[in-house]
């Protein structure tokens, strides 16, 4: 087997391709904002909801006087107020027995402190839908007993994860205190400490009134989220907020742009110009990781794949000759590969058995939501179609488009075999790791129909300090 040169333009691309070149001041909020669509979906609500939030929230700060160094921290924990919602995933699925993101979308328009029929229907529409009735009771008895605890808890863990976040790209403790405190309600009754009034942070008053009129706004209209929040004005948020939010909502402030198409455009325009971050190689690598992390932690079965996929493409890169500018590019599409699979319930993630027809389509169009999310960051055009065809193979058997050999760049090729290596070599909570040289079988019998062997052989190599075999080189132009 002989190696191509990888950074040899002949070589690299397929017709028509050009590899991705990062904007020279692409700033940290055009990542940050295109990422946080990948939240919306582990949230259960529409894609875009965190931008809409963090504009009305910056619209609630400007009226309310807030300074200028102060909004400059609240927009980015507006962006990041969700960024610990895949943690607590896999819990509030065992707890419920049924479909999580449903449960989260639908809980945010539910008044659930209150006892009443609006908490019953809540909890008779989202728990244990599948199960025979007696059982379906049970758990429902059950639910109702912990609920107050494993409430604070869910909290709990979504927040402390979503502070450590903020914390890990580099934001002030302002930033981070924001997003542990975004479920604290005025009268002390939210979570996770049952802060009060003034003890619980502004940035954190701001989001969570910020996030629940965005979220009546696109279920039931603007009438109804002003009257949402006012009923709630003095339990849950702070009454002067909910005033200077009727007083917008009044003027017409409040909810223009929230509707046009170019959301990050506009979410770009209100963040405080002193402070706008152009994004180093170093804090995009930060942010890659970070979401990675995200993804990873949605479900046991997947934790540390996006780590692996990325540690296996950069040694399949590097047999390949690729240089250091290529395998960054290459790493960062390993990272954020799976970042569509935030739209998929962990009830199908964690399904034991075969998933259904229906099961099977959600599975199939999480590369859809990689696409569209990764493609929304400047300069990530090329990485997102890559990243977005990790499922696909060489014969047109992959999804979720059925791409076959002549639209596959070598990026695809890589990530097609590195996520099929991990997925089968790393231990799983139901099963341990399938030994090398069994995974290398089932690597070699799917090449080279569906998958890329000149690929597959160099992630040999590189595993086994060894030779390839040797084997014609296909007269094909792959993308490095």
């Amino acid at each position: 087997m002989t190696r191509l040169d990888a950074n040899d333009p002949n070589s690299r691309m397929l017709p028509g391709q050009q590899r991705d070149q990062l904007p020279s001041s692409i700033r940290l909020s055009e990542i940050i904002s295109a990422l946080s669509y990948a939240l919306d979906l582990t949230e259960g609500q529409p894609m875009g909801h965190s931008v809409r939030t963090c504009m009305i929230g910056m619209r609630l700060a400007q009226q309310v006087g807030m300074s200028a160094q102060e909004q400059a921290d609240l927009y980015y924990a507006l962006l990041l107020k969700d960024a610990g919602c895949s943690s607590n995933a896999s819990r509030l699925f065992h707890i419920l027995n049924a479909d999580e993101i449903r449960a989260k979308g639908d809980v945010k328009t539910t008044d659930w402190t209150r006892v009443g029929w609006e908490s019953l229907h809540y909890a008779l529409t989202h728990v244990a839908t599948g199960m025979p009735f007696l059982q379906r009771m049970q758990r429902l008895f059950q639910v109702a007993a912990t609920q107050q605890q494993d409430s604070c808890t869910l909290v709990k863990i979504r927040c402390e994860r979503g502070s450590y976040i903020a914390k890990q790209l580099g934001f002030s403790d302002s930033v981070s205190a924001g997003i542990y405190n975004l479920d604290e309600h005025w009268n002390g009754r939210g979570y996770p400490d049952g802060l009060r009034k003034q003890e619980i942070p502004v940035f954190s008053r701001i989001a969570n009134l910020a996030q629940t009129l965005d979220v009546f706004l696109a279920a039931r209209g603007p009438e109804a989220a002003l009257e949402a929040v006012q009923k709630r004005s003095g339990r849950w948020f702070d009454p002067e907020l909910v005033k200077a939010a009727a007083s917008l909502a009044k003027s017409g402030a409040l909810w223009n742009s929230l509707d046009q198409k170019d959301l990050l455009g506009n979410v770009a325009s209100l963040e405080p110009e002193h402070r706008r971050i152009t994004a180093n190689e170093d804090s995009i690598d930060k942010i890659c990781i970070a979401f990675a992390e995200v993804i990873d932690a949605k479900s046991p079965f997947t934790y540390r794949h996006s780590s692996g996929v990325a540690d296996a493409a950069v040694e399949i890169g590097q047999w390949f000759g690729m240089n250091a500018k290529s395998l960054k590019m290459l790493r960062r599409a390993a990272l954020l590969h799976d970042i569509g699979k935030l739209s998929v319930p962990n009830s199908i993630l964690e399904k034991p058995g075969k998933p259904t027809n229906e099961e099977w389509t959600v599975i199939k169009n999480h590369p859809y939501y990689t696409l569209e999310i990764l493609k929304k960051i400047p300069g990530f055009e090329r990485l997102s179609q890559d990243a977005a065809a990790h499922h696909e193979k060489l014969d047109g058997s992959g999804y979720w488009r059925g791409w076959g050999s002549d639209q596959l760049s070598r990026f695809a090729r890589i990530l097609a075999v590195a996520d099929i290596f991990d997925a089968l070599h790393a231990k799983r909570p139901y099963r341990d790791g399938i030994p090398l040289e069994k995974v290398f079988q089932m690597l070699r019998e799917d090449a080279p129909r569906a998958l890329d062997l000149p690929c597959v052989e160099a992630l040999i190599a590189s595993k086994t300090n060894s030779e390839p075999i040797a084997f014609v080189e296909p007269e094909i132009s792959f993308a490095t």
